[in-house]
């Protein structure tokens, strides 16, 4: 049987077209990669054995008939516990959802079942998807798969971490303010945070609805636009969805030469040595391959991370005020009325985040507050939406640092929410914006991996994967894999 270690898309579909392999052999490695490796890693929160072996089985049959399969049929996958999945539980890594099995499956999960994906398991990240390091999840603390003393970054650091693991060829995540790009960033993969509204986020356990994208974490930017080409679209479900003039993310001119790139001068001045060397040596090569680079000034993005954490913890007591403990979810069987069932079931249901983030936002929203700090923030936010139009009017694509460190130490910010939100500081201004944004590996720092932003104009996600494939054919960084 052929190596089926660190395969892309591409190579398992023709290994399985060939019948080199069969589906049921690539969704068993996988599955066994989880056997391995989930003491150690603690990856999943529920694993999708026997439904993903049948499917496997089905992908089987259709390629014995002689029948074309697409490019993601029988390709196992992982996705973020964030994904409503039906008769599969769902618990956004808390214990308010813990025994959740939800009726029906999300928007994304349905095309990626239409396209003959294989869904192994549901991964671990932070309750509600509140955090940065993956340390917030009711259930299991995942380690990085380059240090296990290390974070695999957050929300989405069980996607990140699966695939840097080789389990599952890619995953599903959501990113709210860097939950993709970050730990994408943190474990040397490639993570990708659409243009808002591209990808429908109906079926997604909602964190911040103005800013939540949902997007594919894989090895490179050729998987990625391959995956986004599967989930992306309009969706009568969700109103917030667009139509885009090209869906094809996969083919185009993979080519930087002649395009204007603008590095993000907010970006980098605040970066150590090693980091700035790294992202410089970076940079340096979109220049060898044809690129012109010039330093952009953007003043208003420096209060990005003030402006989000305002609007994202009001939209957060918003969307977590349906966790009642009546409709669904956990409810305190020793409550004896109405509002002590409310005060208990969420007071025992909601992790400590997710209860800072609801107080920060109920605060933010209340009468004699909101004008002060709310409607502050969104006026701030459209200050910073015109700074990414003005700098893309100007150049092709930004970049900068996709975090001001790599991977930082499990408990290191336990104690200091602040320095944990810093870690967001050079993400959250492409979601208060709206546009897309792909972190590929562009180096190491002290044997870890370090990100790099590619950022373009909304819609333009082609344009954004289509640099970063340019950017990968001429590094190697994305190829690099952890010692497991």
């Amino acid at each position: 049987m052929s190596d089926l270690s660190y395969l892309s898309i591409d190579q398992a579909h023709d290994l399985l077209v060939q019948k080199k392999i069969t589906a049921v052999e690539l969704t068993q490695y996988h599955l066994e990669r989880i056997r391995q490796l989930d003491e150690v890693l603690e990856l999943t929160l529920e694993i999708c054995e026997s439904s993903a072996l049948a499917q496997a089985e089905k992908v089987d049959a259709k390629i014995a008939a002689g029948e074309a399969i697409g490019l993601l049929e029988g390709i196992p996958y992982t996705a973020k516990d964030m994904f409503l999945t039906a008769g599969i539980k769902t618990t956004a890594a808390s214990k308010i959802l813990e025994k959740f099995e939800p009726p029906f499956s999300a928007t994304v999960i349905k095309k990626l079942d239409q396209a003959g994906a294989i869904l192994i398991a549901k991964v671990n990240h932070d309750e509600f998807a509140h955090g940065t390091t993956t340390e917030n999840s009711a259930y299991r603390v995942t380690r990085n798969p380059w240090d296990t003393n290390r974070a695999p970054g957050g929300s989405s650091g069980g996607s990140a971490a699966a695939v840097a693991a080789d389990v599952g060829i890619f995953s599903i995540g959501t990113d709210t303010g860097g939950s993709i790009r970050q730990p994408a960033a943190f474990c040397g993969v490639t993570g990708l945070k659409p243009t808002y509204g591209l990808v429908s986020r109906y079926g997604v356990v909602a964190m911040a609805s103005s800013l939540d994208t949902i997007g594919p974490v894989t090895r490179s930017a050729q998987d990625a636009a391959i995956v986004l080409a599967a989930i992306a679209g309009r969706d009568v479900a969700d109103s917030t969805t667009i139509q885009i003039d090209d869906y094809d993310f996969v083919k185009g001119n993979d080519s930087l030469a002649g395009k204007t790139v603008g590095v993000i001068k907010q970006y980098i001045d605040g970066l150590d040595d090693d980091n700035r060397q790294v992202f410089d040596a970076a940079v340096a090569r979109m220049k060898e391959a044809g690129a012109k680079v010039r330093e952009i000034d953007m003043p208003n993005i420096s209060y990005s991370l003030p402006c989000y954490y305002i609007v994202v913890p009001s939209e957060i007591s918003s969307n977590l005020s349906r966790y009642d403990g009546i409709r669904f979810g956990y409810s305190d069987e020793t409550a004896t009325d109405l509002q002590q069932t409310y005060l208990r079931s969420r007071g025992k249901g909601f992790g400590p985040e997710a209860k800072r983030r609801i107080m920060t936002g109920t605060y933010a929203l209340s009468a004699g507050y909101y004008d002060a700090y709310y409607k502050k923030a969104m006026q701030v936010r459209t200050l910073i939406i015109e700074d990414f139009r003005r700098a893309l009017d100007e150049v092709d694509f930004l970049v900068g640092p996709t975090s001001p460190t790599p991977a930082v130490k499990l408990g290191e910010n336990a104690e200091d929410p602040v320095a944990m939100y810093l870690l967001d500081i050079m993400t959250v201004a492409i979601n208060l914006a709206g546009v897309p944004s792909v972190s590929v590996p562009a180096g190491f720092v002290d044997n870890l991996p370090v990100g790099m932003q590619i950022i373009g104009r909304q819609g333009d996600d082609g344009d954004v994967l289509r640099a970063a494939r340019a950017f990968q054919q001429v590094t190697d960084w994305h190829a690099k894999r952890p010692q497991l």
